[in-house]
């Protein structure tokens, strides 16, 4: 590094994110809390048709989204599908032209592009936690997602998108 020169440490933020389904596949939600220093955003949005997975896929894809400069982010998730996708499997697909290991073609390969896009600037730790244990953030977000799906049917939009 030239003399003179100081590396500016990436600011911190913590994101707490959900999936629901009601069915699987059927109307969804997703929910995204972002925390950085005193300042809390949160982000949420549902689909007429949809899986469980891609509304967990959604809520972290929205959340980093959200984000308009690099950041170090610990993201907080109850999905092990999203997690190991992100820390395991993506590399292999993009080697593989968006194959599975059988050569099959990889579900949800659209918004595991749009996550590698997004995650890319950032520096992110994944954390799992067990879904419905009283994680106080988990909770919340699931309950966002929650109230998201249910905003949705009461418009009787179930055939809308969101």
């Amino acid at each position: 590094m030239p003399a003179g020169w100081t590396i500016m440490p990436l600011p911190e933020v913590r994101i707490a994110t959900d999936g629901a389904c009601k069915g699987n596949p059927g109307p969804g939600g997703w929910a995204a809390i972002l925390h950085s220093s005193a300042r809390e955003k949160i982000l949420s949005g549902a689909e007429p048709l949809t899986t469980n997975n891609r509304m967990e896929m959604t809520a972290a894809l929205k959340a980093l989204e959200a984000l308009t400069k690099p950041c170090a982010i610990t993201l907080t998730t109850d999905s092990r599908y999203l997690m190991d996708g992100m820390q395991k499997w993506l590399p292999g697909w993009q080697k593989n032209g968006w194959r599975t290991a059988d050569k099959k073609p990889v579900k949800n390969a659209d918004l595991w592009m749009a996550l590698a896009a997004a995650a890319k600037p950032h520096r992110i730790s994944w954390q799992w936690v067990k879904g419905h244990a009283g994680h106080p953030l988990n909770e919340r977000a699931d309950a966002l997602a929650n109230e998201a799906v249910a905003r949705l049917l009461s418009a009787g939009r179930s055939s809308v998108p969101a």
